[in-house]
């Protein structure tokens, strides 16, 4: 059986580019674990919740139903146990909340490393989550990202987020901004800020933008399944 394996924010992760991708999995008979920094359960952004933000009242009551009552995002593991050989893919799901933890988690990184190397695994990164790119280096020290072409959370949005201060609608400041520093780290940036949806693939990596680019990377990752 195919393996996907979620690592997800217990700082709030955004609904639609969790449940969006592990539904569409699911359907596809692929099974899922889901695993978080501490093995707490993850937490979602109230704000992806919003009917506006999550395409409707009926899409923001289904994610608040799985996030209440699926039993992987309830009871995950811990990023310290599990390893990228036993799964086909790893998904990395955007959200603010990735900036403070699964983006600066030394697990999380080294999953990521397992999942693009050699010719077996893949890996999905999306939104904030994109923000890891800058913070994973391989053995000898070159960030992963380095010369590859990526698609991510730009500035543009944030800049209609965050307030002169880079203080959060929550009051937490945000200490870093996906775009500068994947751009920093050598990426071949590109958010496609025309399109409707951005989901670049290069080699065993895809990402994709964020809000409203979730159904394509699912798409996207079944086909390279």
């Amino acid at each position: 059986m195919t393996r996907a394996l979620f690592v997800v924010s217990e700082e709030g992760y955004w609904a639609e580019e969790c449940i969006e991708p592990l539904t569409t999995l699911e359907s596809a008979e692929v099974d899922v674990t889901v695993a978080t920094p501490s093995g707490s359960p993850p937490v979602v952004d109230e704000r992806s919740l919003d009917p506006e933000a999550a395409g409707g009242e009926e899409a923001a009551a289904e994610f608040r139903d799985v996030d209440a009552e699926h039993p992987e995002l309830n009871d995950p593991e811990p990023l310290a146990t599990v390893d990228a050989d036993g799964y086909d893919a790893v998904v990395f799901p955007g959200g603010h909340g990735t900036v403070w933890d699964v983006n600066q988690d030394r697990h999380a990184r080294q999953l990521l490393l397992d999942a693009v190397a050699g010719d077996q695994g893949v890996a999905l990164v999306v939104c904030h989550a994109v923000g890891i790119l800058a913070f994973t280096r391989e053995a000898d020290g070159t960030p992963l990202v380095e010369g590859r072409s990526v698609t991510g959370f730009p500035n543009e949005w944030e800049e209609g987020i965050v307030d002169d201060e880079d203080v959060l609608p929550d009051g937490r400041k945000l200490p870093y901004w996906v775009e500068d520093e994947v751009v920093l780290a050598g990426a071949d940036w590109d958010a496609e800020l025309d399109a409707d949806a951005s989901v670049t693939v290069d080699g065993d990596l895809i990402t994709a933008r964020g809000p409203g680019s979730s159904s394509a990377a699912a798409a996207t990752l079944l086909d390279e399944l």
